[in-house]
């Protein structure tokens, strides 16, 4: 991705040196950046704004990071949270990830850390916004709807165009059954867990992928993406 033309950003943190750094520093790369001090005004911010990616810190005065995560993903915006704490518990990061928090950073981090972070959730949750992501001999325009492999688009129906644009987005991940039904079944999905073989399958023969050279099985694990 080249700059960040068209994102916006919220960042909230009750610590106002903080916010000043990445406020100068998410601008510097594009990006178009607006600041909260506490929890009520971050979620009066996200509702003005209406941000693409929300930067929020845990331990914040008058409503925590946590209760904040938790009304955004509730409104049903496509809103991508990532969450900064000043420890590496355990329990933070589970509580954060079970609200739907998308990503979690402890402090201190690099910007350049953060930097990819962002640009990994978009590339995960708003493909759009960078006109087309080329990974490997893939590329994914989401605004035509179609994956091009080694230049050539590929016929596929809208869950294989789903199934394999996360495989892809998730390349080097190890991706498990159920991991691949709750992203693009949805959570709601009372099938077997044999329909992911079903689809993997039809991808493999569409991409020529007779060897598993790219769509690798780890038996026991789930499924894993190698760019070639």
């Amino acid at each position: 991705m080249t700059g960040g033309k068209g994102v916006k950003i919220l960042l909230a943190d009750d610590e106002p040196h903080i916010l000043q750094f990445l406020e100068l520093g998410l601008s510097g790369e594009g990006y178009e950046v607006r600041t909260a001090e506490n929890g009520s005004e971050a979620l009066r911010e996200a509702e003005a704004f209406r941000p693409h990616i929300v930067v929020l810190d845990i331990m914040m005065p008058e409503m925590n990071g946590f209760e904040v995560c938790r009304r955004l993903k509730k409104s049903g915006s496509n809103v991508a949270v990532i969450m900064l704490s000043a420890k590496d518990g355990v329990d933070d990061r589970v509580s954060g990830l079970t609200l739907g928090a998308d990503d979690y950073m402890v402090k201190p981090f690099s910007f350049e850390e953060l930097l990819a972070r962002i640009q990994a959730r978009l590339r995960n949750q708003f493909p759009n916004l960078l006109g087309g992501v080329q990974l490997g001999p893939f590329r994914i325009d989401e605004r035509r709807g179609e994956i091009l492999y080694r230049s050539e688009a590929l016929s596929l129906s809208p869950t294989e165009y789903e199934l394999l644009k996360f495989l892809v987005l998730n390349h080097g991940i190890v991706l498990s059954k159920t991991k691949i039904l709750d992203s693009v079944w949805g959570y709601q999905f009372g099938g077997e867990e044999n329909i992911v073989e079903v689809y993997i399958r039809s991808l493999r023969e569409k991409l020529g992928d007779r060897e598993h050279r790219l769509i690798r099985t780890l038996r026991g694990a789930g499924y894993r993406m190698d760019l070639l």
